[in-house]
C-alpha cells in the first residue's frame, strides 16, 4: 500500500489531523479514515487535492496511486513480474510506434 501509506506520512508531516484532511477533501471522516487504512479506494481527482493540500509533487503521487491500482491486479499472481514484463514490453512498443505522447 504505497499510496495510503505516503499520505499518512504526508499528513503527520504536516501535523493535520484526519478530520482537516477529510473537511478538504468534502467528505465524511469515516470515509477519509477508510481511505487511510487501505478499506476504501480513492478517486483520481481526489490524489490531485492531497497533493496539493500536503505541497507534494501530484505525478510522484499519481504514480503511488496508480502502482497500487497496478498491485491489487496482478500482486498476488503467481508470475505477476511476467505480467508486468509483458505490460513493459507493450508500453515500449507503443512508444517506438509514435503513439505516445
Amino acid at each position: 500500500m504505497l499510496f495510503v501509506d505516503k499520505i499518512r506520512q504526508l499528513r503527520e508531516e504536516k501535523q493535520l489531523l484526519q478530520r482537516q484532511v477529510s473537511a478538504f477533501l468534502e467528505m465524511d471522516n469515516a470515509l477519509y479514515c477508510k481511505i487511510e487504512r487501505g478499506d476504501r479506494p480513492v478517486k483520481r481527482e481526489q490524489v490531485k487535492l492531497l497533493a496539493k493540500l500536503f505541497d507534494f509533487d501530484e505525478s510522484e503521487l499519481l504514480k503511488l496511486w496508480l502502482a497500487d491500482k497496478v498491485y491489487e491486479i496482478v500482486g498476488q499472481e503467481k508470475d505477476a513480474n511476467g505480467i508486468l514484463n509483458v505490460v513493459q514490453d507493450n508500453i515500449d512498443e507503443y512508444k517506438k510506434n509514435k503513439y505516445y505522447e
